[in-house]
């Protein structure tokens, strides 16, 4: 929305019939720039960002009941207003957020005398757009013209896919890409062009205009006479691809927190029954779906700062089948004695819900029976609908969830991110992306090092990282494995590091966890959320080096993709003064990510200070994590 507010600013300046003065708004330091300009049928605005046309024309086209809404717009009132100031997140990237922006409200009417709004905001980091409408209006379709002053290369998102790119904007075939599209010009600045705030109306879409180095941004709002807005228009700004990844542009757009009580939300790691059915330990016990493979999760999770257990389909009848009710439990399960046990121990438990049992047994009572027999939150898959019945439905099963005091997280195609967890901070995570080893079908390097520039700027994601049977996962028994895990042990402890989620769900056994127990330690010290994130370096579908505090410790994850490579590390962002000792996980020698999977190295005792620069190599499709504690004195 930003963007786009941006560029109808710009593009009301260049015309020569304008019928109101043009309106320049700039970002709080000045370095960007936005410009609403009117003319006779439209508005139009341009984005500039350090010197640098982003968006050079912004066309705003809406249309209501196939009329033109801009025709002879003015502005009839204008409100420019500055705002500076802090919020304190449940589970987000950061622990505090700082929101500073300059904003302009525009009441606009047409020749028609229908009056509506334009509410334009500008931060250093970006900048967003939306529109509110009154009563008395139907179907609105936004149909605007984003056009680019060059042939940019770009990023999408894909699904349960690798993303889309890198490819240039003339060789796109396709008609649509789907948000958030990221996007790197000529002289490396990079931007992402998404949404904010999808609480009412199905997203928007991005179709590609083929041979114009442009989109054509479409969105329906079916008003139906009442009065509406549309979410928020967001162009989010960069130097480096890092720092996309680091703004708060998405959730400084949402409401604040609409719960008042937020200490139930617990984020934090999950063992996970799914994955594992079928897998004998050494002691012959063979995990399946029953109470008695759960308490053995649970001692587990228990014994190794681990905070959940997730239960996945089937617990309460075949998934899909519309007699499974899931008020109740299948043969062998003992939902009341798990809860019990689990409470006993300090585990939460995440039940699986999808929309079949949701929605023949009622969403509510189903919630409410989740939260009588103690449960900590619920996955929920497998949505059907529309998208404008899924953007109300899954809004409908967050605030369920948050009178019932339950964590949720969505998978199988959500609604996308769109910075919704500030107001609704049960929304812990949502899958959003390539989940690893799942779709019957694996990802490799290359997708970790991508989608954390893509799917990552909407929000928090659940992509089941952290695999340690890499060799014989695959044909080991278990049904639930699809494929080949390609990968390397030390890498996916990085990737803990390295993507942002609300919880994270742990794929494999208890047991080959405690094979590599040393390994393992490093994900056993991980807080069960971080107070920060920076990106250290990296670029998009190379590589990443993320830091993240907890307290007085660091964890510094590092992922490359097919390619080894050798990284500098930086450790100016340590305290000046303190000293620090460090552990590195790493790749050994001829680790490969196809066929030495699992062999790694661990490094103790590195002294680090403030400005410390440490050399780091990493296997093909490898990575390395850093647990850095301070000494004490």
């Amino acid at each position: 929305m930003y963007r786009l507010l941006t560029l109808f600013s710009l593009t009301l300046l260049l015309f020569s019939c304008v019928l109101n003065s043009n309106s320049n708004l700039l970002s709080p330091n000045k370095n960007t720039e936005s410009n609403l300009t009117l003319n006779e049928n439209s508005l139009s605005l341009y984005l500039i960002f350090n010197g640098d046309t982003i968006v050079k024309n912004l066309q705003l086209v809406l249309l209501n009941d196939d009329k033109n809404l801009l025709q002879n717009i003015e502005i009839v009132e204008k409100t420019t207003t500055t705002f500076n100031k802090t919020w304190d997140t449940v589970n987000g990237k950061n622990q505090t957020v700082l929101n500073r922006y300059n904003s302009t409200v525009y009441k606009l009417k047409n020749s028609a005398e229908q009056e509506f709004r334009l509410e334009v905001k500008m931060y250093d980091e970006g900048f967003a757009y939306r529109f509110l409408f009154p009563e008395g209006l139907n179907n609105i379709v936004e149909n605007s013209h984003i056009s680019f002053a060059e042939d940019l290369t770009f990023w999408a998102y894909n699904g349960e896919n690798h993303n889309v790119g890198p490819i240039k904007l003339s060789a796109y075939k396709n008609e649509v890409a789907r948000n958030p599209v990221t996007f790197e010009t000529n002289n490396k600045k990079y931007f992402a062009i998404h949404e904010a705030a999808i609480f009412e109306h199905a997203p928007f879409a991005l179709f590609n205009l083929k041979g114009e180095n442009a989109f054509r941004l479409t969105q329906t709002i079916e008003a139906n006479g009442m009065a509406a807005k549309t979410s928020w228009r967001t162009v989010i700004l960069g130097e480096r691809p890092g720092d996309l990844i680091e703004s708060n542009l998405l959730v400084n757009l949402n409401e604040p927190c609409k719960t008042e009580d937020v200490s139930w939300i617990k984020p934090g790691r999950a063992m996970w029954d799914w994955r594992v059915w079928g897998y004998v330990a050494e002691d012959g016990f063979e995990y399946g779906l029953n109470t008695k493979s759960h308490k053995r999760f649970i001692d587990f999770a228990a014994e190794n700062n681990i905070q959940h257990l997730l239960i996945d389909a089937d617990w309460y009848g075949s998934e899909f089948s519309a007699e499974s009710d899931p008020t109740t439990t299948r043969e062998g399960v003992d939902i009341e004695e798990c809860m019990r046990y689990a409470n006993e121990k300090g585990v939460g438990v995440i039940l699986y819900l999808n929309d079949v049992g949701a929605k023949k047994f009622g969403l509510e009572r189903v919630l409410k029976q989740f939260s009588d027999w103690g449960a900590a939150g619920v996955k929920y898959g497998f949505m059907r609908g529309s998208a404008k019945e899924k953007v109300i439905n899954t809004r409908r099963i967050v605030e369920l969830c948050a009178k019932y005091k339950l964590i949720v997280n969505f998978h199988d195609n959500p609604v996308p991110p769109s910075g919704d967890r500030r107001t609704w901070p049960n929304l812990i995570t949502k899958e959003f992306g390539h989940s690893q080893s799942d779709a019957h079908r694996s990802y490799f390097p290359e997708t970790i090092v991508t989608a954390p520039f893509v799917n990552m700027l909407a929000g928090p994601l659940d992509l089941c990282n952290g695999w340690f049977s890499l060799n014989s996962a695959f044909n080991n028994g278990r049904v639930k494995v699809f494929e080949e895990i390609p990968g390397t042990v030390a890498a996916e402890v990085a990737k803990l590091i390295v993507v942002y989620g609300g919880y994270f769900v742990l794929p494999d056994s208890p047991e080959e966890y405690l094979k590599k127990e040393d390994l393992f330690d490093c994900i056993r010290k991980m807080p069960a959320h971080f107070d920060s994130y920076k990106v250290l370096d990296g670029e998009i579908g190379e590589f990443i080096t993320v830091a993240r505090k907890s307290g007085d410790e660091w964890f510094v994850g590092s992922l490359t993709n097919r390619e080894s490579r050798e990284l500098n590390i930086n450790f100016d962002f340590l305290n000046k003064g303190t000293k620090y000792i460090a552990t590195f996980y790493e790749d050994a020698d001829g680790t490969n990510f196809q066929n030495n999977k699992e062999a790694y190295k661990i490094r103790k005792d590195v002294v680090l200070k403030k400005g410390s620069i440490e050399k780091i190599k990493l296997a093909p499709g490898g990575g390395n994590a850093i647990w850095i504690q301070t000494v004490k004195n």
